[in-house]
């Protein structure tokens, strides 16, 4: 029984090495042509496959990336309305219940004057009372006796936590009489505030009432693309705000997974599984609420068009493949043996510096031909590999350069206008302080050509920028310089401290009034240095932090125009990769930006192999190495 099962398994074999072997091309022609059409036909599968996949993905990305920058663009708009509002409520703030009595009647003036400038975007402004009186409104209007402030959420969110300012969801207003005032929907800003009244000092709230339907208009007009997505807008707990199908979901007809869209994160998200469907769901988080914009998009937006073209594609490809098998059979009837020992010539054979392999040249003139273009092309491409060492070495040189070249001359013609106006006002003695300071800061940003520079020369050049910049801005903010002596004669790269001291003052402290304050600290840490610049200014998001030192963030640089990601790019180019910037920043609590590099003491031979364009190492015993021996 099992002699028989094994001569049935010989003779199986038996059969199929004999149709292999009629089936086995006898020829190179034959091989070629065999070999040639399956590696086509595997090529194109592989290619169309890699296609359709990579157009369909990227079709996906590129109406996700477009409603992502719709709903950046609109929260930005949002935000910046609410930021309006929240400016209008400090100008009220600080500008009249600080420093009037409530008992003046200019309190009710300035009210007025305010609202007057507002009215386009305000329903009404109002001060209340501790125990909820209404002390003063604009417009003026009579209070609902039948609506108690003393028990609405924006009048118990102000006065339990009256450091902050607080915003509530749309509601209906209903604090003040007569039909004009009665239901209209709006969004509410409130924050407590010490006032004055009789002299005698107290506590109260401030309501600025914003309307709702100018919000409502701004989310309406979006457009999504005609991909059959939508946007809407709720609260971090996902409580509807705005929504285009509202009524439809209040009713119960429809729904919708706010709750979920809340819990992500801001970005976009790809491949949610979100109302039974997979589709993209893009987040963005508005300051200053923690209020969610989502935007929803659905796959079904772009499948028809990838299914077109991948049809298109199957159809190019079995065309293309029916052409390639005509010309593999051509190539291989014209080829015979000389290619094999062209192929010995040049198998297992590289290029390196003046190492040429010498091809064989014989046969047909069509193999000839071949042989003599394939030893001029590796005779070329020795020659580029020789010129590609110094030629790369000089296009770093060029890199750096450049990024040192970037210089916005708005800061000069600033500071040259502060001077003719300080001399033209009798501040004699501002303008000579102010001219010296320009005078250093432009010797040190010179610094006779030179690209490094000693650490307390970057210092003192940021410390002349800062006085010039104080006396532009009537010391609005306050620099401190804490930096170990340590630090001071060691080498960097030229204005690396300058720009980030501009974007701290201009984006950072600016806007605080005199509550300013920027802090440079210097230190060591083995060898190692960091400079931090820190300030108390209003900071960013993450996602903002994250794209400053990309390609994206160097788009949207400004100020001196050399930009964060100019000063990373300059210290990696010098020092090494694991040099730069770093950034930590959180919104409303300020920015702070580490200057990374090596410890390199200042002397001749370092100098001259940094300037040369040559990247610093670290010798065994741990200081940076410093001689040209």
């Amino acid at each position: 029984m099992g002699e028989e099962t094994n001569k049935e398994k010989t003779g199986g074999r038996s059969l199929i090495k004999k149709i292999y072997s009629r089936l086995e091309p006898r020829s190179i022609q034959g091989l070629l042509l065999v070999s040639f059409t399956i590696v086509t036909v595997l090529s194109m599968i592989f290619v169309g496959t890699t296609l359709y996949s990579t157009f369909r993905g990227r079709l996906k990305r590129a109406y996700a990336q477009g409603n992502d920058a719709i709903v950046t663009q609109t929260g930005q708009k949002l935000e910046s309305l609410l930021r309006d509002m929240r400016v209008l409520s400090d100008t009220l703030n600080y500008t009249v219940l600080k420093n009037l009595d409530l008992e003046d009647e200019k309190v009710s003036s300035d009210l007025e004057l305010l609202y007057e400038s507002n009215k386009n975007d305000v329903v009404s402004m109002a001060i209340y009372s501790e125990e909820g009186e209404l002390i003063a409104t604009s417009p003026a209007a009579a209070p609902n006796p039948h609506a108690n402030p003393c028990e609405q959420d924006w009048f118990i969110s102000a006065l339990l936590k009256p450091e902050n300012q607080h915003f509530t969801p749309p509601h209906v207003q209903n604090l003040f009489a007569g039909k004009d005032n009665m239901g209209r929907w709006v969004i509410s800003l409130s924050s407590a505030s010490y006032m004055t009244r009789g002299g005698r000092p107290e506590n109260g709230v401030i309501l600025v009432d914003m309307d709702y339907s100018y919000v409502e208009a701004m989310l309406e007009n979006i457009d999504a693309g005609g991909s059959g997505g939508y946007f809407y807008l709720c609260t971090d707990d996902g409580d509807l705000i705005y929504h285009p199908r509202y009524m439809q979901i209040a009713s119960g007809l429809e729904s919708e997974d706010s709750s979920l869209a809340a819990g992500l994160t801001d970005g976009i998200h790809q491949s949610v599984r979100y109302g039974g469907k997979k589709q993209t769901v893009i987040v963005y988080t508005v300051s200053y609420t923690g209020w969610k914009l989502i935007s929803i998009v659905p796959e079904r937006g772009f499948l028809s068009e990838s299914d077109t073209t991948g049809y298109f594609l199957l159809l190019v490809m079995q065309l293309t493949l029916l052409m390639a098998i005509l010309l593999n059979r051509l190539i291989s009837s014209r080829i015979s043996s000389p290619i094999r020992l062209l192929t010995a010539s040049i198998r297992d054979k590289e290029v390196s510096g003046d190492q040429v392999p010498k091809v064989y040249i014989g046969g047909s003139g069509e193999v000839r031909y071949l042989g003599r273009t394939l030893q001029k092309l590796l005779n070329q491409i020795s020659f580029l590999m020789r010129d590609i060492v110094s030629e790369q070495e000089d296009k770093r040189k060029s890199e750096l350069d450049a990024l040192q070249s970037q210089i916005n001359p708005h800061f000069l013609y600033n500071t040259l206008d502060s001077i003719v106006w300080m001399i033209e006002g009798g501040r004699n003695k501002d303008a000579v302080f102010m001219v010296s300071q320009l005078a250093s800061l432009f010797r040190i940003s010179l610094s006779q050509g030179r690209t490094i520079i000693r650490v307390e020369e970057e210092l003192r050049h940021a410390e002349n920028y800062s006085n010039i910049q104080k006396i532009r801005f009537r010391n609005s903010f306050e620099t401190i310089f804490d930096v170990d002596k340590d630090v001071l004669n060691c080498c960097t790269v030229k204005l690396v401290i300058q720009p980030i001291l501009e974007n701290a003052i201009y984006y950072g402290v600016k806007e605080l009034g005199d509550e300013g304050r920027i802090v440079i600290r210097g230190r060591r840490e083995g060898d190692d240095i960091f400079i931090e610049v820190e300030d108390n200014g209003l900071g960013m998001q993450y996602s903002q932090v994250e794209q400053i030192l990309t390609e994206r963030g160097r788009r949207h640089a400004k100020g001196s125009g050399v930009g964060l990601i100019n000063v990373h790019s300059r210290i990696r180019l010098r020092f090494g990769n694991e040099y730069g910037l770093k950034i930590w920043s959180e919104p409303d609590e300020g920015t702070k930006v580490t200057i990374h590099l090596p410890y390199i003491p200042y002397n001749d031979g370092n100098l001259r192999m940094l300037e040369n364009g040559k990247p610093r190492g670290k010798d065994p015993a741990g200081d940076a190495t410093g001689s040209d021996e």
